[in-house]
């Protein structure tokens, strides 16, 4: 027999959730247009707060007459009261041109495009490695809380995390000197047949990579531990072991499932962190992508490329913190109910 609370949630009709859903989902997009704008606004104005006279950088080593430089000026558009160049800027974003290069003198979007899937590789190969090693080291020194390897691979993963990236870079380079390449992304004499090209590529990514996985696994495994640590005391694994579950099965089936939701969602919102991270790795090794583009952009004064590169990679840490919170109503009931 139904308690008379029981019979009044049974009479009371379901819960709409497709509104509460939709409305989620774009309350989430919203933030990350806003976040967006304020990025295109902070990029706009950031770059022309730095000291020096951009287009006379462009001059460094070589004679440069004050009518030349004035004649850049006028031809960039820079010799325009701020606010209008901000609209012009505005007009071109809206149409996807991000301008032109002073450098190179092609259109940054073209440029961009040469250097996104070096980025992309790098980041990709480091984020699989990172995330399998992460899981492993945290499920097993959670599992084993206290043991000799847990003591061994938390501080192992304290230490790493705690690491600079670039002189963690340049320490692997001057231990394997010789042993691996120390710039690009491929030899020029490689034969161009695929099997050549992808040795090649994977040869020269040894280091860069290394680097990048030892500073982002530990976090992956730091965060899994802690997960997997809670999940331990819960009642559902003490019922497990009453019906006779071995306890490689409790862990496998039961809790390593439960404890991955933290470390899933923490996944997508580090990869955005990743590639933006990925300037001073792709500087140390001189790996042709859009963190070394930026690296360089930033050295010679290129106003329209560091715009460029920077819009791109804070866009990809907004798109990937949306892409964290819409998975995290995925796989969380409770946010789902709430």
């Amino acid at each position: 027999m139904l308690t008379p609370t029981e019979e009044a949630l049974a009479e009371a009709p379901p819960p709409t959730r497709g509104g509460g859903a939709l409305r989620y989902v774009l309350t989430k997009i919203g933030g990350g247009l806003i976040s967006f704008a304020l990025v295109i606004v902070l990029g706009f104005l950031l770059f022309r707060a730095l000291p020096g006279d951009v287009v006379a950088t462009m001059f460094r080593g070589r004679p440069a007459t004050a009518e030349m430089i004035a004649n850049l000026k006028h031809q960039y558009g820079l010799d325009l009261p701020l606010w209008q160049q901000f609209v012009n800027y505005l007009g071109d974003l809206s149409r996807g041109d991000l301008g032109d290069s002073y450098v190179y003198r092609v259109p940054v979007l073209q440029k961009i495009g040469e250097r996104f899937w070096p980025t992309v590789l790098l980041v990709g190969v480091s984020t699989l490695i990172s995330v399998a090693l992460g899981l492993w080291l945290g499920t097993r020194s959670g599992w084993r809380r206290g043991s000799r390897f847990d003591r061994i691979s938390t501080g192992v993963a304290l230490a790493l995390w705690s690491t600079p990236t670039f002189w963690l870079g340049m320490l692997l380079l001057a231990a394997t000197t010789g042993l691996f390449p120390t710039a690009g992304i491929v030899y020029s004499d490689t034969p161009p047949d695929f099997l050549s090209q992808a040795l090649d590529i994977a040869h020269h990514m040894v280091l860069p990579t290394i680097t990048m996985v030892a500073v982002t696994y530990a976090q992956y495994q730091l965060v899994m531990r802690s997960s997997l640590i809670e999940e331990m005391g819960a009642d559902y694994l003490t019922t497990a072991r009453a019906k006779g579950l071995r306890d490689d099965e409790v862990r496998r089936k039961h809790a390593v499932p439960n404890a991955l939701l933290p470390t899933v969602t923490l996944v997508f919102l580090h990869i955005g962190f990743v590639i933006a991270g990925a300037i001073s790795v792709e500087t140390v090794f001189s790996w042709p992508g859009l963190g070394r583009l930026t690296y360089d952009a930033l050295r010679v004064g290129d106003l329209p490329l560091l715009q460029g590169t920077f819009v791109v990679l804070a866009g990809a840490v907004i798109v990937m913190n949306v892409l964290a919170d819409l998975l995290y109503r995925v796989l969380d009931p409770r946010v789902r109910a709430s």
